[in-house]
């Protein structure tokens, strides 16, 4: 299968899971990653504003602010397809732009290069088993991931993984990835 066609795929496998199903999953989502070494000894994690039915980052946001972590969101430049990170420390640092995204305010935030980054939250929809990903076709992770050397993972739901998803030369992997069912690699 074509990488947009995956990808309309699992949105639709994602759209018909039950509520409570997929509150579960998140909770559960959450214990996983909240006992994981890789979130316990990073002090600065990079993720971004969950929406529709991605796994929920509200809760992860709260929880690594009651932990005392710094939490930094991406802020996309559209026109030069780049993305940096920006520390919030409050939801009202946030203001909705292109398509429904969730982004800092730049007025109200302050930058944070890539090396000051513990753990990278890396979006996606589907995800194999190596940690090649298909995210949602803007290319902006990969092209941050080049530069970044922290840690990373992404969170999905178990109907999100694939045994091998077709690659690109600019594919970036991510070091593991975590589910309803526990860390997957």
């Amino acid at each position: 299968m074509e990488k947009s066609q995956l990808r309309e795929m699992v949105k639709k496998q994602l759209e018909e899971l039950h509520s409570d199903t997929f509150i579960k999953g998140c909770a559960d989502i959450h214990r996983h990653l909240f006992t994981s070494g890789k979130w316990n000894k990073a002090k600065t994690v990079a993720l971004t504003i969950s929406r529709g039915r991605e796994v929920d980052t509200k809760n992860i946001i709260e929880e690594a602010w009651k932990e005392m972590k710094n939490v930094v969101v991406p802020k996309c430049d559209p026109k030069l397809n780049t993305m940096t990170f920006r520390r919030i420390e409050s939801f009202y640092q946030l203001e909705t732009v292109f398509f429904g995204l969730r982004e800092p305010i730049v007025s109200k935030t302050i930058p944070v290069e890539p090396k000051e980054i513990d753990l990278m939250i890396v979006p996606g929809l589907c995800f194999d088993q190596e940690g090649y990903r298909i995210g949602f076709g803007g290319g902006y992770y990969d092209r941050y991931l080049e530069k970044y050397h922290g840690d990373t993972i992404s969170l999905a739901f178990s109907c999100q993984l694939f045994k091998r998803l077709p690659r690109e030369l600019h594919d970036v992997p991510v070091d593991g990835i975590i589910t309803e069912l526990g860390v997957e690699k």
